[in-house]
């Protein structure tokens, strides 16, 4: 994937969290019980933090080869699609098992990180 491309899907991506979370204090508040709010906030807030680490990604892509670019933000969106995705799901729904797909977008997340910190470890070594 190219930067331009990264940056953009994590701004899009930034965007949608927003405008998720903006839903979720007006169009839910009053309708979901507290604890599912708080959930639907939390995907709100990980969906933010992961589209602002695209672009963070995109800024660094040129330390990095394109196949670990790539990897890493393939982790990134995976992440938000399981995690997020499946906590505004949950709160919406209250169906319980959706809870035992949210681990895996967290490992997601982690492995992403772990492997842009390597990554950028090995990019700066002379």
């Amino acid at each position: 994937m190219q930067s331009n491309v990264i940056i953009s899907i994590g701004s899009f991506n930034s965007a949608i969290a927003i405008l998720l979370n903006a839903f979720g204090a007006h169009g839910l508040k009053g309708q979901l019980e507290p604890r599912w709010l708080e959930v639907f906030e939390t995907a709100c807030r990980y969906h933010l933090w992961h589209g602002i680490g695209l672009i963070l990604l995109g800024l660094l892509a040129q330390r990095l080869t394109q196949t670990r670019c790539t990897l890493i933000a393939s982790l990134m969106l995976i992440g938000i699609t399981l995690f997020s995705g499946s906590l505004y799901l949950l709160s919406i729904t209250q169906l319980t098992w959706l809870g035992m797909i949210t681990p895996f977008g967290g490992l997601s997340f982690i492995s992403a990180w772990l492997l842009l910190g390597w990554s950028m470890r090995r990019a700066l070594q002379p």
